[in-house]
């Protein structure tokens, strides 16, 4: 079963090239917290890496989105087979608030809040001025929580490597707008 995107999974852009994805998923709020600091865990539905929940240690993230679903789609010319970064815990505050530096960009908060059974998902990545990368950015976070929604819903997410391609056209006709 795919998850279907709704108007309401879109990430909005304000005026400061900032993306804001919301997502509503199956709790408890520490098994979603551990889908973002436990590095086998986050490798399932976005990047592999080791992570001290502290403020000031370094993260690698390596992603390979090959190994996100099965199949994986096809994957877009330019992006790679494996992608690294290296990141920094800005704040850390089990199990609602996790802050990381992001490459040029103001960095990326992921921010979770119980809703009865279920969690609300907030990622807010700042100052993401490039147009090609705010595109890219926007339509990346929306087909990797796809993922994660699967992922936690026990359900099989759509390849991913076709969900982001539809994404990012989908996310450069509402950004041009």
């Amino acid at each position: 079963m795919n998850i279907m995107t709704t108007t309401d999974d879109y990430g909005v852009v304000s005026e400061d090239a900032t993306l804001t994805l919301e997502r509503l998923l199956p709790g408890p709020i520490d098994r979603v917290w551990s889908y973002l600091v436990d590095s086998d865990l986050r490798r399932q539905w976005l990047a592999a890496g080791a992570m001290e929940q502290r403020v000031g240690t370094p993260v690698d993230l390596v992603w390979r989105n090959d190994e996100l679903t099965d199949p994986p789609g096809t994957r877009p010319d330019g992006m790679g087979e494996e992608h690294r970064m290296t990141c920094e815990v800005l704040e850390c505050e089990a199990p609602h608030l996790l802050a990381i530096s992001w490459g040029s960009t103001g960095g990326v908060t992921f921010t979770l809040r119980e809703q009865g059974d279920e969690v609300l998902l907030t990622i807010v990545h700042q100052r993401v001025t490039d147009p090609t990368v705010l595109l890219n950015v926007s339509a990346g976070w929306h087909s990797h929580v796809d993922v994660l929604e699967a992922k936690l819903r026990g359900t099989a997410a759509t390849p991913h490597w076709d969900n982001f391609v539809r994404l990012r056209g989908d996310y450069a006709a509402r950004l041009a707008g």
